[in-house]
């Protein structure tokens, strides 16, 4: 008898397929577009059959035994790559007989064509399809990985049969991009790297780990090459985005916390070229440090798991290729001018924030404990809050805030901030020896990236290369997946060569604020409040933090910033029964409190006074303490996400 190809089902059956390739809509309901089909047997097994389709709704393997008949669909949108591999020369000893049967995959082992190290005497092709299918559950669910491996050998010519192979490959591909024009040969639209910037400090510190063993074999599944940089100091991402040419990505991946989401996001808009940075570049987050806020976020919004699998459930999200638009904030204080993707805090969960830095090796755990520690020493900060209400039946991003402030501002292209400083609007606006003149002559931000280390992905799937500076030695189990193929490892030297010296000449782009200067009044149209608060934090995604449900009515891009208001005057045990409810966003009282307020607007400021000591925060970053105020810029930037 003749061996024909075969496919493996979750590494559970080899089955030997007779090609029958049809086009067609299957008279089921609801109809869907079927675009290849074969039918597949299993030796092992007599009267066992198994039509496999690819439709446009996933991959539908049908198994028929005895008059018994069981159907599943593996969905497209949980379907991350495919590859076309070949077997593995076998060691000596081994049978090399081209009619041995495989009895499972445990024994199979495969490697990229022209390896040197392919079985000569084996024709086969072998299409691995990687997908990692949603199971539900009381918890919520989780994402199941599933290796489904079709082996094509019903040709005499390995040629022959790679060619039915790449034939499915192709198709999978554009299906899973969203391509319903299906050609034999798969050429991806977009044939450029992803920029990856991971900061080894993130949380406990074991972001490194947390990438090598989790996410690489995510992007090595999904066919994604990537250049990976390591961060060796403060701001180091920040520099980078704002002086390489990030256009030879195809978007930006941190891995790490907010912190470094925030890095990045300041770095675009401290770039001239701003606008397109935004436009053109997605920005993907791969949570690894202790709040993780906006990963948390974009999995709630889009019913993805992620409290089992958080880096997991990112990874899939960065390998989809989707966006969102997302709102920015644009925060003033008295020095500086940043964008905000997630918060603005005064008060008492700002100092929770910064005081509890010093636990930051035992994780998110230090938030917990510090609340606890702040309950029983509580503070309160005399001063006024001012916001512009927001109509939340009905945004409007024309006319979302007012247009206040000096007519000439209103019409820039963008904001420039100098020297870290605000200038006023005669040195924005004109005269001599300007702005444009300090932007060009300065070279102070050059900073040197070298270290460049080549990575490259082992002729065998089983056994990679070491990488050079790699986390692990090249015999332990923890250094099994490294980067795709033509993947870059960067590492920054540890010094500050060629970092800048004195004073700091970054300028800060961006659109124009349509608020009244820090330093003048807000018109009538804000509504003020003037007195001693406990705390007043303002947020524009639906979690702080893993466990902290802040806003759950927060979309990403809805144009509304939350501004939470805690009074003084407001009891220990209504304090404790906010906290507790953070984690169920059942923390905001539901009958009208005196005490405890959460308003939606479009712009705040906030005017502290008095002498207690605390701290500003944005988005989890220390910032100085004194006035500030912000507004709301709907989808303004680009953020990945699952679907």
């Amino acid at each position: 008898m003749v061996d024909k190809p075969k496919i493996d089902l979750g590494s559970e059956e080899i089955v030997n397929p007779s090609p029958t390739i049809s086009k067609g809509t299957d008279c089921s309901s609801p109809p869907h577009v079927v675009y290849l089909t074969e039918t597949f047997y299993i030796s092992s097994k007599k009267n066992t059959v198994f039509e496999v389709r690819l439709t446009d709704k996933g991959l539908s393997l049908k198994k028929q035994t005895n008059g018994s008949t069981k159907e599943q669909t593996i969905p497209l949108k949980d379907i991350i790559g495919c590859r076309c591999l070949r077997s593995k020369r076998k060691g000596k000893g081994s049978s090399a007989c081209a009619c041995t049967s495989i009895s499972g995959t445990a024994q199979l082992k495969v490697v990229e064509e022209n390896s040197g190290q392919e079985d000569e005497s084996d024709v086969s092709a072998y299409l691995y399809i990687y997908a990692y299918i949603l199971k539900r559950n009381r918890r919520g669910g989780f994402r199941e990985r599933t290796t489904i491996t079709l082996r094509f050998r019903s040709f005499d010519k390995y040629e022959d049969n790679n060619k039915e192979a790449q034939k499915w490959r192709a198709a999978i591909k554009y299906l899973v991009a969203g391509e319903t024009s299906i050609k034999p040969t798969y050429h991806p639209k977009e044939t450029r790297k992803m920029l990856v910037v991971l900061n080894p400090k993130s949380g406990s510190g074991k972001a490194r780990e947390m990438f090598q063993q989790r996410v690489a074999p995510v992007l090595a599944e999904a066919e994604i090459s990537y250049d990976l940089h390591i961060t060796k100091k403060p701001d180091w991402a920040r520099e980078f985005v704002r002086n390489r040419d990030i256009y030879l990505w195809r978007g930006i991946v941190v891995v790490g916390g907010d912190g470094i989401f925030y890095e990045v996001l300041n770095g675009l808009f401290e770039r001239e070229d701003w606008q397109t940075a935004i436009d053109e570049l997605a920005i993907g987050i791969i949570p690894c440090g202790s709040g993780n806020g906006l990963a948390k976020t974009i999995a709630h919004l889009y019913d993805e798991p992620f409290e089992t699998k958080p880096i997991l459930a990112s990874a899939l999200t960065m390998v989809k290729g989707k966006h969102s638009m997302l709102d920015i904030v644009r925060v003033e204080t008295r020095s500086q001018i940043m964008f905000s993707f997630l918060s603005v805090g005064w008060g008492l969960i700002s100092d929770i924030d910064i005081e509890s830095e010093r636990l930051r090796a035992i994780g998110g755990q230090r938030f917990t404990l510090w609340s606890v520690h702040r309950l029983i020493s509580l503070r309160t900060y005399q001063g006024k809050v001012s916001y512009v209400p927001a109509l939340v039946s009905n945004i409007n991003r024309s006319n979302s805030l007012p247009h206040e402030g000096g007519g000439g501002v209103g019409l820039l292209k963008h904001s420039i901030s100098y020297n870290t400083t605000l200038d006023c609007h005669d040195c924005r606006s004109g005269g001599g020896g300007g702005a444009n003149d300090s932007h060009s002559n300065c070279d102070a931000c050059d900073t040197n990236f070298s270290d460049v280390l080549s990575l490259e992905t082992g002729s065998n799937l089983d056994t990679f290369r070491p990488r050079i500076d790699s986390w692990y030695s090249a015999t332990s189990r923890k250094s099994t997946y490294f980067s795709t193929v033509d993947s870059i490892y960067e590492s920054d030297r540890a010094s500050n060569e060629g970092a800048p010296t004195g004073v700091n000449m970054v300028q800060m782009y961006g659109p124009p604020s349509r608020l009244p200067a820090l330093t003048a009044s807000v018109s009538d149209s804000w509504k003020t409040i003037d007195g001693e608060f406990v705390m007043v934090h303002a947020a524009y995604q639906t979690h702080l933090s893993t466990d902290c449900y802040f806003a759950p009515l927060s979309k990403l891009n809805d144009g509304i910033i939350w501004l939470l208001i805690i009074r003084a005057g407001v009891s220990r045990s209504q304090l404790l029964s906010f906290m507790l409810g953070l984690s169920s966003g059942s923390h905001i009282p539901t009958q009208a409190n005196e005490y405890i307020q959460m308003v939606p607007v479009t712009a705040f400021r906030i005017e502290p006074s008095g002498s207690t000591p605390g701290h500003m925060t944005v988005d989890g970053e220390n910032v100085e303490y004194g006035p500030i105020q912000a507004e709301i810029f709907p989808s303004l930037a680009k953020v990945m996400v699952s679907k």
